[in-house]
């Protein structure tokens, strides 16, 4: 799945995205890239969980 996250300008912020949504699954595939935005995730966690941890850290998904 792929989320764009308009905040998202820095490794440092990939780095908390990344964070975010191992913490929902910690086997989760991220591919965070911050000049686009974008993040693709490979992962059985549902979408909500993932949208809801990002939220929880200021990184919530357009």
């Amino acid at each position: 799945m792929q989320f764009h996250i308009e905040n998202m300008t820095c490794g440092g912020c990939a780095r908390s995205v990344t964070k975010a949504i191992q913490s929902v699954d910690p086997a989760a595939e991220v591919k965070a890239d911050p000049a686009a935005h974008k993040v693709d995730v490979t992962t059985s966690a549902p979408r909500d969980r993932l949208v809801a941890a990002l939220t929880e850290v200021g990184y919530a998904p357009a």
